[in-house]
Protein backbone atom coordinates (compact mmCIF):
# COMPACT_ATOMS: atom_id res chain seq x y z
CA UNK A 1 0.00 0.00 0.00
CA UNK A 2 1.42 4.01 -0.83
CA UNK A 3 1.48 6.04 1.85
CA UNK A 4 0.18 9.59 1.70
CA UNK A 5 2.54 12.35 2.66
CA UNK A 6 2.43 16.01 3.88
CA UNK A 7 5.50 17.72 2.81
CA UNK A 8 5.80 21.59 3.65
CA UNK A 9 7.76 24.33 3.88
CA UNK A 10 7.09 26.66 7.27
CA UNK A 11 7.75 29.49 9.02
CA UNK A 12 9.45 29.06 12.93
CA UNK A 13 6.37 30.07 14.33
CA UNK A 14 4.22 27.62 11.86
CA UNK A 15 2.56 29.15 8.97
CA UNK A 16 3.42 28.53 5.48
CA UNK A 17 2.35 31.91 4.06
CA UNK A 18 2.58 35.24 5.79
CA UNK A 19 -0.35 37.59 6.63
CA UNK A 20 0.31 38.96 2.73
CA UNK A 21 -0.02 35.56 1.46
CA UNK A 22 3.74 35.67 0.73
CA UNK A 23 6.06 32.26 0.82
CA UNK A 24 8.79 33.80 -1.03
CA UNK A 25 10.68 33.67 2.30
CA UNK A 26 10.10 30.21 2.01
CA UNK A 27 11.76 29.51 -1.25
CA UNK A 28 14.68 26.79 -0.92
CA UNK A 29 17.94 27.18 -2.13
CA UNK A 30 20.00 24.52 -4.09
CA UNK A 31 20.80 22.83 -1.15
CA UNK A 32 17.55 22.43 0.15
CA UNK A 33 15.97 21.61 -3.06
CA UNK A 34 17.79 19.06 -4.40
CA UNK A 35 16.94 17.40 -0.93
CA UNK A 36 13.16 17.90 -1.64
CA UNK A 37 13.46 16.79 -4.81
CA UNK A 38 14.89 13.40 -4.00
CA UNK A 39 11.87 12.96 -1.60
CA UNK A 40 9.46 14.19 -3.64
CA UNK A 41 10.59 11.24 -6.61
CA UNK A 42 8.92 8.32 -5.30
CA UNK A 43 5.56 10.04 -5.37
CA UNK A 44 3.31 9.00 -7.99
CA UNK A 45 0.12 11.16 -7.25
CA UNK A 46 -0.12 14.67 -5.69
CA UNK A 47 -3.42 15.77 -4.07
CA UNK A 48 -4.63 19.28 -4.15
CA UNK A 49 -6.94 21.95 -3.03
CA UNK A 50 -7.66 24.42 -5.83
CA UNK A 51 -5.37 27.14 -4.25
CA UNK A 52 -2.63 24.98 -3.84
CA UNK A 53 -2.81 23.74 -7.47
CA UNK A 54 -2.91 27.25 -8.54
CA UNK A 55 0.47 27.89 -6.89
CA UNK A 56 1.98 24.32 -8.15
CA UNK A 57 0.98 24.64 -11.64
CA UNK A 58 3.62 26.99 -12.22
CA UNK A 59 6.00 23.28 -12.66
CA UNK A 60 4.02 22.57 -15.67
CA UNK A 61 5.67 24.81 -17.39
CA UNK A 62 8.93 25.69 -15.63
CA UNK A 63 10.98 23.49 -17.50
CA UNK A 64 11.01 25.38 -20.57
CA UNK A 65 12.56 28.14 -18.78
CA UNK A 66 16.07 25.98 -18.68
CA UNK A 67 18.33 28.57 -19.33
CA UNK A 68 17.21 30.72 -16.20
CA UNK A 69 16.70 28.03 -13.79
CA UNK A 70 18.58 25.95 -11.46
CA UNK A 71 19.07 22.65 -11.90
CA UNK A 72 16.74 21.66 -8.71
CA UNK A 73 14.16 23.82 -10.34
CA UNK A 74 14.49 21.97 -13.80
CA UNK A 75 14.50 18.84 -12.07
CA UNK A 76 11.34 19.71 -9.68
CA UNK A 77 9.45 20.47 -12.78
CA UNK A 78 10.02 17.12 -14.57
CA UNK A 79 9.19 14.95 -11.44
CA UNK A 80 5.92 17.41 -11.12
CA UNK A 81 5.03 17.21 -14.36
CA UNK A 82 5.36 13.01 -14.28
CA UNK A 83 3.20 12.47 -11.64
CA UNK A 84 -0.69 12.69 -11.64
CA UNK A 85 -2.78 15.59 -10.10
CA UNK A 86 -6.23 15.63 -8.13
CA UNK A 87 -7.75 18.94 -7.31
CA UNK A 88 -10.49 19.19 -5.36
CA UNK A 89 -12.42 22.04 -5.97
CA UNK A 90 -16.27 23.14 -6.49
CA UNK A 91 -14.86 26.20 -8.69
CA UNK A 92 -11.94 24.85 -10.99
CA UNK A 93 -13.73 24.43 -14.11
CA UNK A 94 -10.65 23.19 -15.62
CA UNK A 95 -7.06 21.49 -15.46
CA UNK A 96 -4.06 23.65 -16.39
CA UNK A 97 -1.66 21.01 -16.78
CA UNK A 98 -1.38 17.21 -17.96
CA UNK A 99 -2.41 14.04 -15.75
CA UNK A 100 -4.60 15.95 -13.76
CA UNK A 101 -8.08 15.78 -12.50
CA UNK A 102 -10.65 17.49 -10.70
CA UNK A 103 -12.96 16.29 -8.34
CA UNK A 104 -15.59 18.27 -6.74
CA UNK A 105 -15.44 16.90 -2.89
CA UNK A 106 -12.82 15.39 -0.78
CA UNK A 107 -14.04 11.76 0.32
CA UNK A 108 -12.04 10.06 2.63
CA UNK A 109 -13.13 6.83 1.17
CA UNK A 110 -11.83 7.24 -2.56
CA UNK A 111 -8.18 8.11 -1.01
CA UNK A 112 -8.23 4.94 0.70
CA UNK A 113 -8.52 3.23 -2.32
CA UNK A 114 -6.51 5.27 -3.96
CA UNK A 115 -3.78 4.70 -1.53
CA UNK A 116 -4.59 0.89 -1.75
CA UNK A 117 -4.14 0.62 -5.38
CA UNK A 118 -1.00 2.90 -5.92
CA UNK A 119 2.34 1.19 -7.11
CA UNK A 120 3.93 4.79 -6.06
CA UNK A 121 3.32 7.05 -2.89
CA UNK A 122 1.05 10.20 -2.55
CA UNK A 123 1.11 13.45 -1.59
CA UNK A 124 -1.09 16.14 0.10
CA UNK A 125 -0.69 19.71 -0.34
CA UNK A 126 -2.38 22.67 1.36
CA UNK A 127 -2.87 23.17 5.09
CA UNK A 128 -6.89 22.66 4.27
CA UNK A 129 -6.85 19.29 2.66
CA UNK A 130 -3.97 18.33 4.61
CA UNK A 131 -6.25 18.57 7.83
CA UNK A 132 -8.59 16.91 5.95
CA UNK A 133 -7.02 14.06 5.52
CA UNK A 134 -4.67 13.92 9.03
CA UNK A 135 -8.46 13.82 10.54
CA UNK A 136 -9.40 11.46 8.24
CA UNK A 137 -6.37 8.84 9.58
CA UNK A 138 -5.03 9.18 6.24
CA UNK A 139 -1.62 10.60 6.41
CA UNK A 140 0.64 8.43 7.03
CA UNK A 141 4.30 11.03 7.49
CA UNK A 142 4.97 14.35 7.53
CA UNK A 143 8.08 16.38 6.11
CA UNK A 144 8.60 19.52 7.82
CA UNK A 145 11.05 22.25 6.72
CA UNK A 146 11.26 24.88 9.21
CA UNK A 147 12.10 27.94 7.78
CA UNK A 148 14.79 30.42 9.95
CA UNK A 149 12.05 33.32 9.87
CA UNK A 150 9.30 34.03 11.90
CA UNK A 151 6.45 35.66 10.39
CA UNK A 152 4.01 36.76 13.11
CA UNK A 153 1.02 35.20 11.43
CA UNK A 154 -0.64 34.11 7.76
CA UNK A 155 -1.69 30.65 6.87
CA UNK A 156 -0.58 28.08 9.36
CA UNK A 157 0.55 24.88 7.70
CA UNK A 158 -2.08 22.90 10.14
CA UNK A 159 -5.54 23.78 11.07
CA UNK A 160 -6.69 24.01 14.37
CA UNK A 161 -8.54 20.51 15.71
CA UNK A 162 -5.99 18.06 14.44
CA UNK A 163 -3.90 15.93 16.88
CA UNK A 164 -1.93 12.58 16.05
CA UNK A 165 1.07 11.05 17.70
CA UNK A 166 3.95 10.85 15.89
CA UNK A 167 7.64 9.03 16.03
CA UNK A 168 10.61 11.42 14.50
CA UNK A 169 11.99 9.05 11.53
CA UNK A 170 14.51 11.68 11.00
CA UNK A 171 15.97 15.04 11.56
CA UNK A 172 18.45 17.40 9.24
CA UNK A 173 20.02 20.71 9.45
CA UNK A 174 21.14 22.73 6.21
CA UNK A 175 23.45 25.34 5.35
CA UNK A 176 20.87 28.30 5.25
CA UNK A 177 19.49 27.35 8.55
CA UNK A 178 16.45 25.24 6.96
CA UNK A 179 15.76 22.27 9.74
CA UNK A 180 13.88 19.41 8.23
CA UNK A 181 12.17 17.01 10.36
CA UNK A 182 10.44 14.14 9.15
CA UNK A 183 7.61 12.45 11.22
CA UNK A 184 5.64 8.79 11.12
CA UNK A 185 1.84 9.24 12.19
CA UNK A 186 0.96 6.87 14.53
CA UNK A 187 -2.25 5.12 15.53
Amino acid sequence: MAKLIYSVIASLDGYMADEEGSFAWAAPDEEVHAFVNELERPVGTYLYGRRMYEVMVYWETADTLADQSPAPERDFAEIWQAADKVVYSKTLEQADSARTRIEREFDPEAVRRMKASAERDLSVGGPDLAGQAIKAGLVDELQLFVAPIIVGGGNPWLPDGVRVKLELLDARRFGSGVVYLHYRTRT
